[in-house]
């Protein structure tokens, strides 16, 4: 297991600036490894997709859906940080940013393949997402547009309680490493991997007669 290797990969004691140098270093370290379990999954899923056995891609779909999941929740560890101390750790930080995570980066590669796969897929039998919604929860191939939702929704949750943690400590309006301002995390949270599937919900939603009612009166 290399838990030796693993356990001096962090910051000493005789290094710290602070001591709370150690949860911020553990959260983001953990994080990449199972960023890095989420992206092997994905990669299978894309796999399975292409084999025209979305079944068996939901089933890895949902392990990585969990893996954004626990690194969310481990996120929240990060609250417990003093904003004055913190000001003292991120003297330290040096420079790097988290859009630079590999982790997230190869995510979001994972996730560009995943939604060209599965339109694909959907292509090649002739259907719409619409049609698919359309149709029967228990159709796998149904299930797996859900699971690629789901992937979707826990990537918006991370974000928003990333956003959340980083005002919390920091505040509103002030830039964060690589001088980038820290309400730019805001703006991603409503970004979506998956859009059509997304669009879908929409369309028919607007195609009901309450949805064209409510066109009708927002004019």
């Amino acid at each position: 297991m290399r838990t030796d290797d693993l356990l001096s990969l962090q910051r000493g004691p005789d290094e710290w600036i602070h001591p709370d140098e150690l949860l911020f270093q553990v959260v983001h370290q953990s994080s990449e490894l199972w960023l890095k379990l989420a992206r092997s999954h994905l990669a299978r899923a894309v796999e399975h997709i292409g084999a025209d056995q979305p079944g068996t891609a939901e089933l890895v779909l949902r392990r990585a859906a969990l893996c954004l999941h626990l690194i969310t929740d481990q996120l929240r560890t990060l609250r417990h940080l003093n904003p004055a101390q913190f000001a003292l750790i991120r003297t330290v930080l040096g420079n790097g940013s988290g859009f630079e995570s590999p982790g997230w980066r190869e995510l979001r590669e994972a996730t560009t393949e995943l939604d060209i796969a599965f339109s694909r897929l959907l292509a090649s039998q002739g259907i719409t997402p619409v049609d698919l919604y359309q149709g029967q929860p228990s159709d796998p191939l149904y299930r797996c547009a859900e699971a690629l939702v789901e992937l979707d929704e826990r990537i918006a949750l991370w974000r928003t309680e990333h956003y959340s943690i980083a005002t919390r400590i920091i505040g509103h309006g002030v830039l964060g490493t690589r001088d980038m301002p820290v309400d730019t995390l805001a703006r991603l949270i409503a970004h979506r991997r998956f859009p059509t599937l997304w669009e879908a919900r929409t369309e028919l939603t607007g195609a009901s007669p309450r949805g064209r009612y409510g066109r009708q009166a927002s004019r």
